[in-house]
């Protein structure tokens, strides 16, 4: 259990009321303040309660038989649900599949072919330059 807060009075700014200062605060209030204030000799109340915080039990790890129980017991549920999801996924016919390849395949040589040849023309106008 965390620290217990006292509910804070609203501030003047949200009742919409100016804050109160020597000159726009009546004189018996300030009278009536300061003699209760000298006569009581109180201190004021502090905003929140601070109570002592309990630390939570650490959890007890199991070993041996028992840890070994259950890390086989997650592990077979895991491929269960591996198995459950890999049937829900459309997978690609085989002429897709040759296709797709092809495509990339394609796509890599024509990539390849620009840096190249981006790769020697920025080499010979250094060479150019430096000579």
């Amino acid at each position: 259990m965390g620290r217990l807060k006292r509910k804070r009075p609203a501030s003047p700014k949200k009742k919409g009321h100016r804050k109160a200062t020597k000159e726009n605060r009546p004189q018996a209030d300030l009278k009536d303040q300061a003699v209760t204030s000298v006569a009581l000799k109180t201190r004021p109340e502090p905003d929140e309660v601070v109570v002592a915080k309990r630390e939570a039990p650490k959890p007890i790890k199991p070993s041996g038989p028992k840890m070994q129980l259950a890390f086989l017991t997650k592990a077979t549920q895991f491929l269960r649900e591996v198995k459950i999801e890999l049937k829900k996924v459309t997978w690609p016919t085989r002429k897709e599949t040759v296709a797709s390849t092809a495509v990339v395949i394609i796509l890599v040589m024509i990539v390849s072919a620009f840096l190249g040849l981006v790769d020697v023309g920025l080499s010979s106008l250094i060479r150019l330059l430096l000579h």
